[in-house]
């Protein structure tokens, strides 16, 4: 038997039709995108303005390919980090991060990852498959729902920093992130939203030519080469000087400021020298500095940063005018940190 076609793969004009031939009035296709898109509906029995009748020929005939919760974790600190099991038994990981300012969902973009940081747990992990655009929603979707149960509070922001690399997702981030932000979609503002790399400079450019108007993050960690490379074996192909020159590009493209996000390793990449490299990058590209508390994993031995050498790192960013800001971990104790997500519970 034929598997049925996602009925959210189709595009507006396309479900129009398919509403036409069942004999539909044209407004049920309105109806149907705004349940589909606006609403966050995760199955046809949630539709409930379309008629029963309705409702069971689309389920007879489509498939919605929605993530369901497999597993919730909540944090001492309110964090709660969601286990999502894809139509096709897949796993990945999505993290609500609750903050005084703001309501924060850290979402996947990929089932695993094929880059090999070597200090992330996805890392360890071969990627899968990409996650369509719609499973990129449904993250959003449940992360809310998860956000106003627990919080009382709606989504204030998206971080594209969980399982994979969006960037090798490219068309179904964009997708995902076009129906996030549109305003027949779940109508956030771009702004709020940032896509993290770990540094593939031909799609920087990329999303310079197509004038993204949300932040872009480069995971970035060590500011020379050897040391870089060291870390995230995908310098190798893209060196910090070709990050530039496409984060330069990026930039004038699209007047967006760059985020660099910099975990501190102890013995690794903390040094004077290394703070001195970073000022001496920061001068190269528009950017701003996340400085992030290392997260151990049991398969690495590396370790966190010290406080003292950790102050005296940003103390040297700042007094060459360098914006550092220092990010917290979160959800520690239940492996949703940064770095961390691999599945477990």
């Amino acid at each position: 038997m034929a598997s049925k076609t996602c009925i959210r793969s189709l595009s507006f004009a396309a479900l129009t039709e398919v509403l036409h031939t069942l004999g539909q009035p044209a407004f049920r296709a309105r109806q149907l995108y705004a349940w589909i898109w606006q609403k966050g509906a995760l199955s046809f029995a949630e539709m409930t303005d379309l008629p029963q009748s309705l409702r069971a020929v689309l389920e007879e005939k489509y498939s919605m390919e929605a993530l369901q919760i497999d597993f919730e974790q909540i944090s001492r600190d309110g964090t709660i980090k969601c286990r999502f099991v894809t139509f096709d038994g897949h796993l990945i990981e999505g993290v609500l991060i609750p903050a005084d300012d703001r309501m924060t969902a850290c979402v996947s973009s990929q089932v695993g990852c094929n880059l090999g940081c070597t200090f992330c747990a996805t890392g360890f992990m071969k990627v899968k498959r990409n996650l369509t655009p719609w499973e990129i929603v449904d993250q959003v979707v449940l992360l809310n729902r998860a956000a106003m149960k627990h919080h009382g509070r709606h989504l204030s922001n998206i971080v594209f920093m969980g399982m994979g690399e969006p960037l090798l997702n490219y068309a179904n981030v964009l997708a995902a992130i076009e129906r996030i932000t549109a305003e027949d979609g779940l109508h956030m503002s771009p702004k709020r939203i940032t896509v993290s790399t770990a540094g593939l400079a031909k799609m920087i450019r990329k999303l310079a030519d197509d004038q993204v108007k949300f932040n872009l993050a480069l995971s970035l960690h060590a500011a020379d080469d050897t040391k870089r490379s060291q870390l995230m074996p995908i310098n190798d192909a893209n060196s910090i000087n070709d990050l530039v020159l496409a984060l330069n590009y990026f930039y004038i493209k699209t007047g967006n400021r760059i985020t660099f996000e910099y975990i501190l390793f102890d013995g690794i990449n903390e040094s004077l020298t290394d703070a001195k490299n970073l000022v001496a990058l920061c001068a190269r590209v528009p950017a701003r500095v996340n400085i992030i508390e290392y997260n151990p994993i049991q398969e690495a031995d590396f370790q966190r940063s010290q406080e003292d050498q950790r102050e005296q790192f940003i103390a040297y960013l700042e007094k060459n005018n360098i914006i550092a800001k220092v990010r917290r971990s979160r959800g520690k104790d239940i492996d949703a940190a940064c770095g961390q997500l691999a599945n477990r519970k």
